[in-house]
């Protein structure tokens, strides 16, 4: 008998192992520990009043001084309450082996039904009403677990339904993580719900480094638009909730760190589109020192995120071209299905003819980036006016160029397309110039006569001591000397007129769909490796420091 009361000690004792082992959660643990002790107690008790019952029949009667004498003269094993507590703690023991066992399923199974090792919260706000020309979805993520987070293997994800949209495009406009590191694609779903058609997917680089345990990124503010630029309907999005004016968290959100989900509820079954890869990490290596990346993916002129970007939009007065015609209403950001990515920069340029009746686009940016290394841009050139009558002539251009026309080492590298000619030159031609300084005439220049319409990959490569031009990665012209760079220099796209030769309205557009930029010379080949690296990484703008 006491080596049944024995087992039943074992199993109680190998039950609650069983579940805390397989288990490892604090809810279990603390059930099989109750069950232990309501189980020690219901034994305990069973198993006294059995044996007070049998005392009071071996005495004869319920005077307890008869017991005393009778267990005197004759003690008693009163084997049948034994056997039941024994009994009973062996039943004990299988009910708590078999909930940890059932509560947990097999080994194998644990990491579907079990909470992530690294649980995390997502906290949500807006501050756009359901009807908006652009989404403004704020998350920020908090670490709940005990140990740190490499962002990079974070992935968060925003759903909404795409109200049958040609396209939708996203950017990052603030974080304290500087929106370089922030990665957003924007992912249909295989198998849609009512108010989930698409995704938008936030990750992180590299450079984005580690969350502390019981620390959040800080807000991370994004904008979710159409390519069309078309009022959004955010009223029957999944993730989306008007009243969420204050950072809460938000289940509607979902998060995922290497693939496994750790927080928010998925919008039903959720098979991804074919392609898409939410698991990997959006970047395995940070951005090389010097590199600097864009695809243009913003809403407008006055599209915070352009100054997160280090872009400036150009209003100022002056040239070249017609003088004090800039405008930023020329400078816009359509949807391109011939663009890589679906989405480019476009510069306009109108004119009837007269001052007035003229403005011209440039976008330029902020900083002097550019020295030595490679730069290019796939570049669409125009033959011909959108609307009007052709014969301007039109300059589309894509310069490097010093701050300050009075610097001793000002440096200019120059591509002017010009469809009709210009400066008393027929056209189509293309001219490459690099400037020893600002004085007119203080160059050396080449003109290549062909027409380029249409997409184009134009590249600098300024290395030991050659400044070589190429486009489609045919080198057309080199120069040396003290044409060299002597200085960092701004990056410019521009659209201008030389001259109004003629009356009537007219509307001309260039566009530029990626522009890239690296510290050493590269061929054609590589800088299409790297950029098509950072598309299908969700990286719409990268800029590592310079060494």
């Amino acid at each position: 008998m006491n080596s049944l009361k024995g087992l039943g000690v074992f199993v109680v004792l190998a039950g609650i192992a069983v579940a805390v082992s397989l288990a490892g959660r604090v809810q279990l643990i603390v059930f099989a520990v109750t069950i232990g002790l309501v189980g020690s107690s219901i034994i305990t008790y069973v198993a006294s009043k059995r044996r007070y019952h049998t005392d009071r029949l071996i005495a004869g009667g319920p005077d307890m001084t008869q017991v005393v004498s009778a267990r005197l003269l004759r003690p008693q094993r009163s084997g049948g309450g034994l056997l039941f507590a024994a009994v009973a703690m062996v039943v004990v023991g299988v009910a708590a082996a078999a909930y940890g066992a059932l509560r947990i399923g097999p080994l194998e199974s644990a990491a579907s039904t079990e909470p992530p090792s690294v649980p995390l919260t997502v906290q949500y706000r807006t501050d756009t009403p359901p009807a908006a020309p652009i989404g403004r979805p704020f998350l920020q993520v908090v670490n709940t677990s005990a140990k740190p987070v490499e962002l990079r293997s974070v992935k968060l994800r925003y759903y909404f339904d795409a109200d049958k949209a040609s396209g939708y495009g996203a950017n990052c406009f603030q974080t304290e993580l500087r929106c370089a590191n922030i990665t957003a694609t924007v992912e249909a779903l295989a198998s849609p719900s009512p108010k989930a058609s698409h995704y938008l997917q936030i990750g992180f680089t590299a450079d984005a480094g580690t969350l502390a345990p019981q620390r959040n990124t800080g807000g991370i503010g994004l904008q979710l638009y159409r390519l069309d630029h078309k009022e959004l309907n955010q009223a029957n999005d999944h993730s989306f909730d008007a009243k969420a004016a204050q950072f809460k968290p938000s289940r509607l959100v979902t998060a995922y760190v290497d693939g496994d989900l750790s927080w928010g509820d998925e919008p039903g079954p959720q098979a991804l589109a074919a392609g898409a890869q939410p698991s990997a990490p959006p970047s395995s290596a940070p951005v090389a020192p010097g590199v600097m990346f864009d695809n243009f993916h913003y809403t407008g002129p006055n599209d915070p995120a352009l100054n997160v970007g280090g872009w400036h939009v150009r209003t100022e007065k002056g040239r070249p071209g017609i003088p004090d015609t800039w405008s930023a209403d020329m400078v816009s950001f359509p949807a391109d299905p011939t663009a890589q990515g679906g989405q480019a920069l476009q510069l306009t340029t109108i004119s009837d003819g007269t001052k007035q009746g003229t403005k011209q686009a440039e976008l330029a940016t902020a900083s002097n980036i550019f020295q030595t290394g490679t730069l290019a841009a796939r570049i669409f050139f125009a033959d011909k006016p959108v609307t009007g009558r052709s014969g301007d002539h039109v300059v589309q251009a894509f310069c490097t160029i010093s701050s300050s026309p009075s610097s001793p080492t000002y440096s200019e590298l120059d591509y002017e397309y010009q469809p009709n000619g210009g400066w008393g030159a027929a056209g189509p031609k293309i001219d490459t110039t690099s400037w020893r300084s600002s004085k007119d005439g203080d160059r050396v220049t080449r003109a290549t006569n062909k027409s380029l319409a249409g997409w184009h990959v134009l590249m600098l490569t300024a290395a030991n001591g050659v400044v070589t031009y190429s486009i489609d990665g045919n080198k057309i012209f080199t120069s040396d000397g003290a044409a060299y760079p002597r200085e960092r220099m701004g990056i410019q796209f521009s659209m201008w007129l030389i001259d109004l030769p003629m009356t009537g309205d007219r509307t001309w557009n260039m566009r530029v769909n990626w522009v890239f930029k690296a510290e050493q010379a590269m061929s054609l080949t590589d800088v299409q490796n790297a950029v098509n690296g950072f598309y299908a990484s969700g990286i719409n703008h990268a800029q590592a420091n310079t060494p």
